[in-house]
């Protein structure tokens, strides 16, 4: 045996042993071996039909609601602007939220690989050079969309390119720490996008209340991040990615994902009591409420509650985010 065959021999080797140890079943393993394969094979790979799944439509929601609720917050008539906010969530979502996503999967392309095989770059759908045209494609595209809403937005665009490459990639790759990871994605899927539909109607510097629910709500989404995290802890643990639920356990990070969105959710609803919003605070009380027994549930078995928590108990929590946008109107 050469010496250029022995260190992938001795890779090889513990990553087989360990998958085989995480209770992953023959099949499977097969496919991710493969899948190891495909994510750095040289060439330009692109199939059509694989372009919408790298961008995971499904993560665009987020940041478009919290553009929509930075509308809202304004008070400012949703008919006379509606050209602004149509450009400001598809800017928000089908361009730099995606945009963020075919970036993060260049990135994370080996710990998908044994966490998601069938993800576009490990089945080998995209190649790994054509993710870089697509994300790039994305990131010029947005910064026209930006622009034509206002310069301050394609800076403000700028600042979010930014913010994705520190959580996916080098040097920082800030979600190799699941506490400033998700942080970040919090601050920039909810905070950057709420303060970008502020601004953008009112042209103006946002109103103390609103920056301040800006801020709540995106701590609070680092415990949505958290959950996230659930359906890769197997790829996280081989790969040494520290993760929440790597680093504290399963349940452990469950409750803490619970209390973070919990404690924004009341913290909103101290800003709601300082307006003097009632109807608008005793909504969100009984959204919170209709949280807790679902929490419970979560953190009974959370790696197999986690995405049905994230589906259902979530959905609350971004609607106590419009409801809160809704009672700090002016």
């Amino acid at each position: 045996m050469n010496g250029s065959t022995m260190p992938q021999t001795d890779i090889q080797q513990p990553l087989s042993e360990k998958l085989r140890r995480s209770g992953i079943s023959d099949s499977r393993r097969e496919l991710i071996a493969e899948a190891l394969d495909n994510v750095n094979r040289p060439g330009f790979r692109i199939e059509p039909g694989a372009i919408l799944p790298l961008m995971k439509p499904v993560t665009w929601f987020p940041p478009m609601w919290a553009f929509a609720c930075g509308v809202v917050s304004t008070g400012e008539s949703i008919t006379d602007n509606w050209s602004i906010l149509l450009r400001g969530v598809i800017l928000a979502g089908p361009l730099m939220c995606a945009m963020s996503q075919t970036m993060n999967d260049y990135f994370d392309r080996e710990v998908d690989a044994i966490n998601e095989p069938e993800r576009p770059i490990p089945s080998g759908k995209i190649s790994k050079s054509a993710s870089w045209l697509i994300t790039f494609s994305l990131i010029l595209t947005g910064f026209l969309v930006a622009l034509s809403i206002h310069p301050y937005v394609m800076a403000i665009a700028f600042v979010g390119v930014l913010m994705s490459h520190a959580y996916s990639g080098p040097p920082l790759r800030a979600k190799r720490n699941g506490w400033f990871g998700n942080l970040i994605v919090g601050l920039a899927y909810e905070g950057v996008a709420w303060l970008t539909g502020s601004f953008a109607i009112t042209q103006g510097i946002p109103s103390g209340e609103t920056i301040a629910l800006a801020l709540i709500f995106s701590l609070g989404a680092h415990g949505i991040m958290t959950l996230n995290d659930f359906k890769s802890i197997v790829g996280d643990n081989i790969r040494k990615v520290a993760s929440i639920p790597v680093q504290l356990g399963e349940r452990k990070a469950a409750i803490l994902a619970a209390a973070v969105m919990d404690l924004a959710q009341v913290a909103a609803m101290g800003i709601l009591l300082y307006k003097g919003s009632t109807s608008m605070l005793a909504i969100a009380g009984v959204l919170l409420i209709a949280q807790l027994p679902m929490q419970r549930i979560l953190i009974a078995n959370p790696r197999d509650k986690a995405v049905w928590y994230n589906a259902f108990g979530t959905l609350l929590y971004v609607l106590s985010m419009m409801v809160a946008a809704v009672g700090i109107r002016p």
